[in-house]
């Protein structure tokens, strides 16, 4: 019985761990070694929960509910996910690592209890949403990116900002602040943009890159 167990943890950590590669390559928050651990440590609890109190059970007069401690995992599980959400100028990121967590801490309770064929399923569906629905997807509605640039006089932020508003759909905020440097007053922005359907931040940076006043901090 205790090889099962073993051989369950590390199918769970299999198939955590080949989600997170999938985040680790996007850069998020939350990568391999984070959805190794949830998943892996789901399917611990699910068989501690399962058969960690069988010797308890032979007392007269107890019962037991193994769904238990696999109810405090997925509302445990927010917690961790609520640490990779970050709300930065109108800008959410990290929703789809908080659910990827979620769903592989799912994977992981059902490696936890032998349900292998739905565990490795739910793997590649959460691959197919990850990466499938994104290509598939890409050219419908319109999404936010944070656009940061300095600029050496009034002039050259007002030139850079008309430029950014003929490439996207609209600016949501704008940001300036002035500091002093060695060749004199310094003029930092901050924007974040909504993008047309189908558009990128290639034309952005390649209009910003273009104009010698202006220099880019950040797009993304």
């Amino acid at each position: 019985m205790t090889w099962t167990f073993i051989l369950r943890l590390l199918l769970a950590g299999v198939f955590g761990l080949v989600i997170g590669l999938d985040r680790e390559y996007r850069v998020k928050e939350a990568g391999f070694r984070t959805h190794f651990l949830v998943s892996m440590g789901s399917a611990l609890l699910m068989i501690v929960s399962q058969y960690g109190f069988s010797a308890v059970l032979e007392q007269p007069g107890l019962r037991l509910d193994p769904s238990r401690i696999a109810a405090q995992v997925v509302s445990g599980i927010g917690f961790i996910g609520a640490g990779t959400i970050i709300f930065h100028r109108q800008i959410v990121r990290g929703l789809t690592t908080a659910a990827s967590l979620w769903a592989t801490a799912g994977i992981g309770l059902a490696v936890g209890a032998g349900m292998y064929g739905t565990a490795a399923a739910a793997t590649v569906l959460a691959l197919v949403a990850l990466e499938g629905l994104s290509l598939v997807f890409r050219g419908l509605g319109a999404r936010r990116m944070a656009v940061s640039f300095t600029a050496s006089d009034r002039e050259a932020v007002g030139r850079a900002i008309d430029g950014i508003r003929s490439e996207v759909r609209s600016i949501v905020s704008c940001e300036m602040s002035s500091q002093m440097s060695a060749t004199g007053i310094v003029y930092r922005v901050s924007l974040v943009v909504t993008l047309a359907p189908k558009s990128n931040g290639d034309r952005i940076t390649t209009l910003l890159c273009g104009n010698p006043d202006v220099l880019v901090e950040k797009i993304s």
